[in-house]
């Protein structure tokens, strides 16, 4: 489905040319649900604006479905079947979250419909369906009501940046259940997340450690997951891979 190889990118700053992302090459196979872990810094966001078109390597190519697509643009990949939410959702004053989702579907949808997106990411319907996605939002709403676009969208892989900042703990858990919920209605699907949340590791496939703009640790949950516990957090270890301790 997505494969990456010896992708690489680099931005300029006042001290030079800066590595972000260092000769990754993967591969992100059908029906699999993948978690990109690591130590704050390491690239994690940065790869996945890569996927979605966001960002441009400075070199390497990006294949989806054995397709080229490094040089196509995120409405482009969109389109392809590529779906991204944002660590931080973008506010669209004067949109109403009905229209949101219907956009999201590419179909008009009835309200009844459109609420039930909102109802998946544990939102009452009739207090949102109507309501502008504007500053009158919380982070917290904002990112439920992306994810619900995202779910309406129902494309073939879907990339989410950290998707449980800024959301409360009855939100968090019910997340988990999204995305398990997410797996078994798209089949052919894939997941790509970005997260710390040992919780969200707990239910991955496959786990890519990522630091130091490289993949330090990858293969399946059962084999990372325990390098990655006995240690008080995920990005404590990543920080030891990163420093050729582990």
């Amino acid at each position: 489905m997505l494969e990456l190889k010896n992708v690489s990118f680099d931005v300029e700053d006042e001290k030079g040319k800066k590595e972000i992302i260092k000769d990754i090459s993967l591969t992100v196979d059908e029906k699999k649900f993948v978690v990109i872990t690591g130590p704050n810094g390491g690239g994690k966001s940065t790869l996945a604006k890569l996927i979605a078109g966001i960002e441009k390597p400075t070199s390497g190519k990006i294949y989806f479905n054995g397709e080229d697509i490094t040089d196509k643009t995120i409405t482009e990949r969109a389109n392809m079947g590529i779906s991204f939410a944002f660590q931080q959702p973008v506010r669209f004053k004067g949109i109403q979250v009905l229209d949101l989702i219907r956009i999201a579907a590419k179909k008009h949808l009835s309200a009844a419909d459109a609420c039930e997106y909102l109802a998946e990411v544990g939102l009452c319907a009739k207090d949102y369906i109507n309501r502008e996605v504007n500053a009158s939002l919380s982070g917290g709403e904002l990112k439920r009501i992306e994810i619900a676009t995202v779910l309406a969208r129902g494309t073939q892989l879907s990339v989410f940046d950290e998707p449980e900042a800024g959301i409360d703990l009855w939100s968090f858990q019910n997340l988990i259940q999204v995305f398990e919920r997410m797996q078994k209605k798209n089949q052919d699907g894939s997941i790509i997340i970005i997260s710390h949340q040992e919780r969200i590791l707990n239910i991955a496939d496959q786990v890519i450690v990522l630091a130091d703009g490289r993949i330090a640790k990858q293969g399946p949950r059962e084999e990372i997951l325990p390098q990655l516990l006995g240690t008080s957090s995920a990005v404590d270890m990543c920080d030891r891979f990163q420093g050729g301790k582990a």
